[in-house]
Parts: C-alpha cells; structure tokens; sequence
C-alpha cells in the first residue's frame, strides 16, 4: 500500500508538469494512463490499482472532488466582491442618490444601502454555491460499475479520508448522477445574472445623461475614433457572461434529459459545460470586485437626482395619511400636488401653503419640514430600510459576517 501511495505521489508531480493531456500514450483515459504509468515506476504491483473501482465511480469521485473544490473557490470571490461593495457603502453610507421603478426616479436612498442590495443577492449565491457544495460532497466510490465492488471496503471510512460528507446511498445512482453538476451551474448562471444587473445599472450611471459614477481608466477602455469616449469594456463583458452561463446549464439539462441509467458515453461531455462556467464565473467575479473597488461616486449630482423628480411625493401621502386620510385618498392629492409643481416648473417642497390648503385644509407648515430629503430618509426607518441608521447597522453587521476590519 505504502508502495502505491508513494508511486502515486511522484507520478503526481509528474503529471503536473505535462503541458497537454499525453495522448501518444496510448492510454484509453487518464484512469488507465495512471495505471500504466504506476506500473512502469513500481512493477506489477501498479496493476492492482483497479481493484475493486471501476472508471464510472472514478470519473464520478474525481467530478465532484473538483466541484467541491470550485465551490470553495467561487464562494471565496463571492465573499470578496461582498467586501467590494461593502466598502464602497460605507463610504457613502448616508450620501442619497435616486432609486428607480421602470427607470423612472421613484424615491430617494442612499449610497450605501443601493451597495446594500447587491450584497443581498449575493448572499443568496453563497446559499445556492454551499447547497450545490453539499450536494457534491457524496463520495460514489465502491460503487464500482453500477452494482457495488465485491470487495468489503467501508465505503463511509474511504469517503471520509478523501474529504466527503458522507457516502452515496445507492451504486446505480451513484455511477449516473450529475444532479450536482446541474446545481453547480445553476448556481452559476444566477450568480452571473446578478453580476449582468450590478454591471448594467453601473453602465447606466457611468453614462453622461446620469453621471453618479465614474470609473477607473483600468476598466474603461477609449474610443478608436472619437476621443472623449470613455468606454465601461469591463462591465460589458461582465454582462454578457450570464449568456455563457445560461447556456451550459442549458447544454448539460439537455444532455442528461434522456439518459438511462447508469453510465452513458454521453456523460462524457458533462465537464466542459462544467468547466467553462467555473472558469468564466471565477473571472467574472475578479473584474467586478476590481470595478466596484475603484468606482468613484459622483456625491453632487447623485444628491440632485435624489431631491429632483418629486420623489418625495411618497411622503407627502403618508403625512396626509397620518392626518387621518385614507390613503387612495391621499395618493390622489399626492398626485395633484405634483402636476401643480409641474405647472409651476418648481419641486414640490417649493409650492406655497396655500396651493397645498387648496388641495386639502388638513396640510400645514410642518409639511416643508416633512418633504426634505433628510427627513424623507430618515423615516423609512425599518429593518431593510433605507434610513441612515439602518444602512449604518446593517453595513456594520456584513463586515463582521466578512471579517472586515
């Protein structure tokens, strides 16, 4: 045994350094050059190395050894771009820029918690990411071809030494199920949808018609013609990834959609749709992470956005609500109010009391204090609010979840 392991090591470093797979071989797969070459290096003893396994439990383990390995890496990047945008909120935590419905102003947030709402979505890729992890980490060695091996090998022992939760519970399956790679890719194409709308809405706001942000030379690119161009390249190609993804999740459905059990030449081409998504997405997540550490909030024109477009008529209904009004009611008011400010080509806070009496006698002076942007941030003070207090808190809580100093 001693003999194999040690063989099996020096083969290992050896293989490292071999550039392409070693197809002049002559070896039917890796399983088999393996053998081969453990038996130049150790004798007929090398040949023993089979007993009991078969390729199908092989290429199975070997599978979603990687996957295991892969998720650990993703959620790795995962949690560092969380970081990224963590510590542009907390730059900015309290600073109020605009929030859009339909791409139409709607109410007024803040920096911080716009950072917020990404770092949510990305905690339900880690939860998707670690379920997929699990998922993987059943070790479907000794069940040899599809029957089980003849050979008494405690299979929980042998799967607890190679790092797996637990062994698989049925060897037919076992040798055919790629459920998990399934989970792993699905969990990649949400992943990159997500990163699709971070890169859009940014695109969105490096635009000259928005202005909120500005991005760093590194992930721009210029014009070959027209030299004011600054392009956003990175956040293109991070939008374009979720194609990629979406189409491997789609390639591998359909490949195992009508297999039989057990194993299929077909499950050959489960790994490149696996492989391409892990590497794209690994790569995707780097050059977010890089754009959002080095994006510059434009804090002027963010704060203008936020006091334009009457986005403070929300507050207005529910000042008027709390007078007693119904609020269909007070939306109604709300609305004519608006169409006044409109007509004046003024912001709300600016009519007269008296062009607000004559909408409705219950509104008094304190109704400037109410539509101030401050205060209309202030009082959406719940939890997953957007009040200062509550950004501050919730920033704080995801720096000690990541470890952040």
């Amino acid at each position: 045994m001693r003999k194999i392991e040690a063989g099996l090591n020096e083969l290992a470093k050896e293989a490292a350094g071999i550039p392409s797979p070693p197809i002049e071989s002559g070896a039917e797969d890796v399983h088999s050059w393996v053998e081969q070459e453990l038996t130049k290096r150790i004798g007929p003893l090398g040949k023993k190395l089979h007993t009991g396994l078969s390729r199908n439990d092989q290429v199975a383990t070997d599978l979603r050894l990687w996957a295991v390995a892969q998720c650990d890496t993703r959620l790795a990047e995962v949690r560092g771009l969380q970081c990224a945008l963590v510590a542009l909120g907390t730059r900015h935590q309290g600073a109020p820029i605009s929030a859009y419905t339909h791409l139409q102003r709607a109410q007024p947030v803040t920096i911080g918690h716009w950072t917020l709402a990404y770092v949510e979505m990305l905690a339900r890729d880690i939860e998707r990411l670690e379920g997929a992890k699990r998922m993987a980490a059943r070790s479907p060695l000794g069940s040899a071809a599809l029957a089980g091996t003849t050979f008494p090998v405690d299979r929980a022992a042998l799967a607890t030494r190679l790092g797996f939760a637990e062994p698989t519970r049925n060897s037919l399956d076992a040798v055919s199920d790629r459920d998990f790679a399934l989970d792993l890719l699905h969990a990649s194409s949400v992943c990159a949808m997500h990163l699709s709308r971070l890169a859009e809405e940014m695109v969105i706001f490096a635009t000259s018609e928005f202005a909120f942000i500005t991005l760093d030379d590194s992930v721009t690119s210029g014009s070959s013609l027209m030299p004011q161009k600054k392009n956003p390249d990175a956040l293109e190609l991070i939008r374009a990834g979720v194609g990629r993804a979406l189409g491997n999740y789609t390639n591998l459905m359909t490949l195992l959609k009508g297999l039989t059990l057990a194993y299929n030449k077909d499950m050959q081409e489960d790994k490149p749709p696996v492989f391409d998504s892990m590497k794209r997405l690994s790569l995707l997540l780097r050059i977010a992470a890089r754009v959002v550490e080095r994006t510059t909030f434009n804090l002027e024109t963010c704060e203008r956005a936020a006091r334009g477009g009457h986005a403070n008529s929300t507050e207005l209904a529910d000042y008027l609500v709390e007078k007693g009004i119904p609020f269909r009611d007070a939306h109604e008011v709300a609305g004519k109010l608006v169409r006044e400010a409109l007509a004046n080509g003024c912001a709300l806070e600016n009519l007269p009391i008296e062009t607000y009496k004559k909408h409705h006698a219950l509104i008094e002076r304190d109704v400037y204090q109410r539509l101030t942007l401050e205060a209309v941030l202030a009082r959406r003070d719940v939890l997953g609010g957007t009040a200062p207090a509550r950004v501050r808190d919730a920033l704080g809580a995801w720096r000690t979840t990541l470890g952040m100093a």
